[in-house]
């Protein structure tokens, strides 16, 4: 079976490996941006074979399938779906994995997905304003107290600004920081063409985050085990958010500080969303989709944004763990045919995935790249781990080089948190630049201190929305809005 992939980083890679297992003896095509070293030999070991392509470009990706002549393809990222890649390769009559440029709207613009939760009055959801003129969004953001500023399109999983106003005497100073990141952040979407709103300000909620995936032909929706990605740059969740700097997963369908009917509420929610999404379009979402969810005192799961594909980090964790035949589940949703799938993982096993990058990402790529890169992928596959090439580019000298992202990354697992966390940080130690640049990793990811934490807010916020259901204020809001006074539960007014 020839299976085509579109995409250049770790996310591509994890589905190669897991394609590359099926019993379907799949021949591996990729189209990447760039050379990746892993990609490239997923596709030679399986007899297929890999271009250079622009994954954005209609044009050019059905040039290649049209040489390939694949029985499927799979569209990894985001960026090609909201290109209209996977309508071009639809139209020419290629069987495809991956959102349609319409369905994938629920990704790049978070006003679409708020307001369609509040259309359809999918729990979960919280109040939002969004902006188009950034005088308009300095005045609000002046009164707006406790929220999260976003951009309004999907930019990598960058730019939130998270803002806590409950202390009086720094209110003015707080006032000024939110008007001044307003301003930066406009300045920085305005190079997006394809998106009216530029910002939006939604209500700041607290808790643990965690991501829920499945896989859809429309009609049949297939969870995944939860997953928890691990955003900020730095230990304890500090610095600025990234496309993520590690994830894990397990035992089983939950996450140690989820539970079961925790796990089945946020898999309604996400089946809810995908229902309104398809009447809402007027067409069948083929792919993978994800709910980036935070458990919170005011719903439980909360939805946060979504992905209109499988997350990255979060496919590496799948990894070690899948035993089903992937690639046939993929050609099935692909066909419409998902209806009596099943998913086999091993339950008994947790993972781990930590991301190493180049100093400078994310706030400064062109810093971050150029760098000569080695790893001892030997000594990691000796420890039980694997590699997976993201961002970095194989040139023509032979030397491998980074792209200003994350280098690499290393999938660890094992019967604990305690053995797969020392795998892991022994695993990124066989990473090095051949200039000395500094490569930095999050060591906390995984730790039996952060699990910990983890568990305890999961508790706290546990006991509110449990305490709040009982009382039935579950998902109730109070808002007050200069000039409208006092709001409960809002959505006209909040969306311009």
């Amino acid at each position: 079976m020839k299976v085509l992939i579109i995409g250049s980083g770790g996310r591509e890679h994890a589905i190669a490996k897991l394609v590359k297992r099926s019993g379907l003896e799949p021949r591996i095509f990729v189209a990447m941006d760039y050379r990746n070293p892993g990609l490239e030999r997923e596709a030679s070991e399986t007899g297929g074979k890999w271009f250079i392509a622009p994954t954005t470009s209609p044009e050019k990706i059905v040039g290649v399938a049209e040489e390939v002549s694949p029985d499927l393809i799979v569209v990894g990222p985001e960026e090609p779906q909201f290109a209209g890649v996977t309508d071009a390769l639809r139209d020419r009559g290629f069987t495809v994995f991956g959102a349609s440029m319409r369905c994938a709207e629920i990704e790049k613009s978070k006003v679409f997905a708020r307001t369609l939760m509040w259309k359809y009055g999918i729990e979960g959801r919280l109040y939002f304003k969004a902006f188009t003129d950034v005088e308009e969004a300095r005045k609000f953001i002046e009164f707006a107290g406790d929220v999260v500023i976003k951009p309004a399109r999907q930019a990598g999983g960058k730019g939130v600004k998270v803002v806590r106003d409950t202390q009086a005497y720094l209110s003015r100073d707080r006032a000024e920081v939110k008007k001044s990141y307003v301003e930066k952040l406009f300045n920085e979407m305005s190079s997006y063409r394809d998106i009216d709103y530029k910002i939006i300000v939604e209500q700041r909620v607290e808790g643990v985050e965690y991501t829920a995936m499945v896989i859809t032909d429309g009609d049949t929706v297939l969870p995944l085990p939860l997953i928890q990605d691990h955003p900020h740059a730095f230990e304890y969740d500090t610095g600025p958010e990234t496309g993520g700097m590690g994830s894990i997963q397990g035992p089983g369908w939950v996450l140690p500080f989820i539970t079961d009917e925790e796990y089945r509420k946020t898999i309604e929610i996400v089946s809810n969303v995908l229902k309104a999404l398809v009447k809402e379009v007027g067409e069948p979402y083929i792919g993978a989709f994800a709910g980036q969810m935070m458990l919170t005192g005011v719903w439980g799961p909360t939805v946060i944004e979504f992905y209109s594909r499988f997350g990255d980090p979060e496919a590496s964790n799948l990894v070690p763990i899948v035993e089903s035949d992937f690639l046939e589940i993929l050609d099935r949703a692909a066909e419409k045919r998902l209806a009596g799938a099943k998913l086999r993982i091993n339950e008994e096993i947790v993972t781990i995935v930590k991301a190493v990058a180049p100093a400078g990402y994310p706030d400064n790529k062109h810093l971050a790249s150029s760098h000569p890169i080695s790893i001892d992928e030997a000594r990691i596959r000796e420890l039980g781990c694997e590699t997976l090439y993201a961002s970095v580019e194989m040139r023509s000298d032979g030397i491998l080089y980074t792209k200003g992202s994350r280098a690499f990354e290393i999938v660890c697992h094992g019967n604990s948190y305690e053995e797969a966390y020392k795998k892991a940080e022994n695993a990124v130690t066989h990473i090095s630049t051949l200039d000395g640049w500094p490569l930095f990793y999050r060591r906390d990811i995984g730790s039996s201190e952060l699990l910990e934490d983890r568990k305890r807010v999961a508790n706290r916020v546990r006991q509110v929305y449990m305490a709040r259901a009982k009382n039935g204020l579950i998902g109730k809001i109070l808002v007050w809005v200069p000039g409208e006074g006092i709001l409960e539960n809002p959505l006209i007014g909040f969306v311009r």
